[in-house]
């Protein structure tokens, strides 16, 4: 937990969040109109979204199998007894003038995400409940100076809405929950996390107080759009509120927008509580029941989440948690990874995949899906370090060239000539020339002064273009030296 210092003192950050995830699905909540991304605005508007006279909300099967596949994902309780009920508040891009949401009876209830922190720890995060509702059109204040035009593409598309517990104590560790939930979303194919796109957002609810009090006032900050954002809108947020207090005023329950441009919040409206929205439960849809075996037949088919895949690749593969984390904080990663250790040294696959491969993709701009270097071909590279074919220095000459042609490793090193030299008595005839050429220095070292061990080595490399297998060169060299 991290204090901030205000001039009275420490103060204690609080914060919770709620998340919507967009439910992977080809169509809405309650119709049959496409959700895809990216449309013609309003070519993807059925009646029911239009909210014309006599139309009916009818339940989409898919979205509701991807809250139960969700709900399970995050260790929670799935409610085999659930209600969608009408959130009545002015939406000027949802044109029935309600949402359907739910209410006292959500379709998920308590869960937990387990999260890695930066500093080694990890911690809990509570989850107060998931409920699916229906996603509002989208209003365009830049088509026209004077004029708002409205978008309903989104409108009705089905949303979890995932709620946190007040677990989190810093940016850090919101940062980390946001990540670990994302990636959960991904691995069950629930939600595709594409924040850029909208179909992740979070409100993150942030208050102070004196370490031990009880929780303060607090303001929402409405839809933030990325990680980065999130945990700077709770560094703004915290010391804004601090600030107020410690100058002797009083926070005001409000709903905030981030403005990333500046870095700060601003007000947006006063925060509505549950009873402004008057929520009624909807009239033309039934409770949805559940049957346990419908659970237990999700559950059954829920694929390796990232703790388990965790623990599997430190017991299995002998990583560190830091690593093993990495390499699971995405399932594309997770998969890679396997297909370069497959038969080899696994440690050595991590550190090529998480140091090389990343730092390389990192410059190029692109994800592991479009790696001009494949799993199979960075594999037979760590193949050609450990069978000593190749020195690890010669193989990121290797891989710099590997990512630059997408050439096989192989080829690579018998047309530059490679190949480590590892023939001892080849390796002997340059350490002679080395130190014949260097007798003075010989004598130093012979003398006392050690640290000339390193010198004659770089000599002795430097002689074979790098080829020379660096533990023959060391273990020779002392040798011949030691006489």
């Amino acid at each position: 937990m991290r204090l901030i210092e205000g001039t009275t003192g420490a103060w204690e950050i609080v914060v919770g969040c709620e998340v919507h995830a967009q439910v992977v699905s080809e169509s809405k909540l309650f119709s049959g109109a496409s959700a895809a991304f990216g449309a013609e605005p309003n070519t993807q508007v059925s009646l029911v979204d239009a909210a014309m006279p006599g139309m009916l909300p009818v339940i989409n099967a898919t979205c509701i199998r991807q809250a139960v596949r969700t709900g399970l994902g995050l260790k929670a309780v799935v409610n085999r007894f659930s209600v969608f009920d009408r959130k009545n508040y002015f939406y000027p891009d949802l044109p029935q003038g309600y949402q359907i949401s739910q209410w006292n009876h959500p379709i998920v209830g308590k869960g937990v995400v387990l999260v890695d922190l930066p500093d080694g720890r990890s911690c809990s995060i509570g989850i107060t409940r998931l409920h699916l509702e229906q996603d509002a059109g989208k209003s365009l204040h830049d088509q026209h100076p004077k004029q708002t035009y409205i978008d309903l593409n989104r409108s009705g598309v089905a949303l979890m809405e995932i709620v946190s517990e007040p677990d989190m104590r810093d940016a850090e560790e919101v940062g980390a929950y946001l990540r670990k939930l994302r990636s959960i979303l991904r691995y069950l194919g629930t939600c595709d996390g594409n924040m850029e796109e909208g179909s992740m957002r979070c409100d993150v609810n942030v208050s102070v107080r004196r370490p031990g009090e009880d929780y303060g006032t607090r303001c929402e900050i409405k839809n933030v759009n990325s990680v980065r954002y999130a945990m700077q809108a709770v560094e703004y947020e915290a010391r804004r509120q601090i600030d107020i207090i410690e100058s002797g005023g009083k926070i005001a329950q409000e709903t905030r927008l981030f403005d990333p441009s500046k870095g700060e919040t601003r007000p947006m409206r006063s925060k509505e509580e549950a009873h402004d929205y008057r929520y009624f439960p909807d009239p033309d849809l039934l409770p949805l029941k559940l049957e346990e075996a419908y659970i237990e037949e999700i559950r059954g088919a829920l694929p390796e989440l990232p703790d388990e895949k965790k623990h599997r690749f430190i017991a299995e593969y002998g990583l560190s948690p830091y690593d093993a984390g990495v390499l699971v904080s995405e399932q594309e990663y997770a998969a890679y990874y396997e297909a370069v250790a497959v038969g080899r040294d696994a440690k050595l696959a991590a550190n090529w995949v998480i140091s090389e491969l990343f730092g390389a993709l990192n410059k190029l701009g692109v994800g592991i899906a479009a790696s001009p270097v494949s799993a199979e071909a960075l594999g037979a590279l760590i193949g050609l370090i450990t069978d000593e074919t190749i020195s690890g220095r010669i193989a990121k000459e290797v891989f710099a060239e590997m990512v630059e042609t997408g050439k096989a490793p192989g080829a690579i090193v018998e047309a530059k000539g490679l190949r480590q030299v590892t023939e001892p008595g080849a390796i002997r005839e340059v350490i002679a020339n080395v130190m014949g050429a260097n007798a003075d220095k010989v004598a130093e070292y012979k003398a006392g002064k050690e640290k000339l061990f390193g010198f004659f080595v770089g000599q002795a490399m430097k002689e074979t273009g790098g080829k020379a297998n660096p533990k023959l060169v060391n273990e020779i060299l002392k040798e011949e030296l030691g006489k």
